[in-house]
């Protein structure tokens, strides 16, 4: 599929997304209830927000409880990063560029009696967050479909979605590394649908490696899509990311509940 045809694509499922029978005002993922606000990412609808618990392991009780600072970036419902405070993470930010969004999150920070430890902050990435404060580990699971350098956003659904240039994820490469505690983690949700080889050069770019952590293929209306779950680093530059499905590299490995263990 041509770039094009692929950002077109995804502004089409943005606008399809509005439709009332996308949008419950309460729906269920995992095992919970959650309430959804008009113009925030309908997770039900695109179903990567049950893919990041998933590669998380968040999806089922951890034998071993999460533990310290937990940063969600681009929060939209905040499913992410209210259960992220229901597995035991001290505290937790969630953050997002749609002030509707971190309304959102609130809701259900509070729904789930969470509302302590989530702070839900109207912030273009790390732009409001306080330069003094780290993280034990920090998650975005990105807009990943590349738009053209210079495309406007039509309304503020679509940048959940797409990414015109990858200027937000320039920004998160070079970023999220600098905002970690020690033996903190910046993780990013990736796809096959977005461009990796771009990612990749973005990276060295900024002199960071990607590791992959964990890959799952998922079935979406005829398509395969592979789901990647990537660390960034302040390493020397790491081997190629692989695009290939059946045949991952030695990197590369499936992912499973207990993937990512908790700080």
């Amino acid at each position: 599929m041509s770039d094009v045809r692929s950002y077109v694509r995804s502004l089409e499922r943005s606008r399809d997304s509005t439709r009332p029978e996308h949008r419950p005002g309460v729906f269920s993922m995992r095992g919970r209830e959650w309430d959804l606000l008009d113009a925030v990412f309908a997770p039900l609808h695109a179903g990567t927000t049950g893919i990041v618990l998933d590669m998380l392991g968040l999806s089922a009780p951890s034998r071993t409880p999460w533990r310290g600072s937990f940063l969600e970036i681009g929060c939209g419902t905040g499913v992410v990063a209210v259960t992220a405070a229901l597995a035991g993470c001290d505290t937790v930010v969630a953050s997002d560029i749609n002030a509707d969004a971190v309304a959102n999150a609130a809701l259900n920070a509070a729904r789930h009696g969470v509302a302590d430890r989530v702070r839900a902050v109207h912030s273009d990435l790390f732009e409001r967050l306080p330069a003094d404060q780290l993280f034990d580990t920090i998650v975005w699971s990105s807009p990943y479909v590349r738009a053209p350098e210079g495309y406007r956003f039509g309304s503020p659904l679509e940048r959940a979605y797409v990414d015109p240039g990858y200027e937000a994820h320039r920004r998160y490469v070079r970023e999220a590394p600098d905002r970690l505690a020690d033996g903190g983690r910046a993780l990013l949700h990736f796809s096959s649908r977005g461009d990796l080889e771009g990612l990749q050069g973005i990276a060295g770019e900024a002199g960071r490696s990607l590791r992959v952590l964990g890959t799952l293929a998922v079935a979406d209306k005829g398509d395969v899509v592979e789901h990647l779950l990537l660390e960034i680093r302040r390493e020397e530059r790491a081997a190629p990311v692989r695009r290939r499905i059946d045949a991952p590299g030695p990197a590369v490995r499936r992912a499973d509940p207990g993937l990512i263990q908790p700080a």
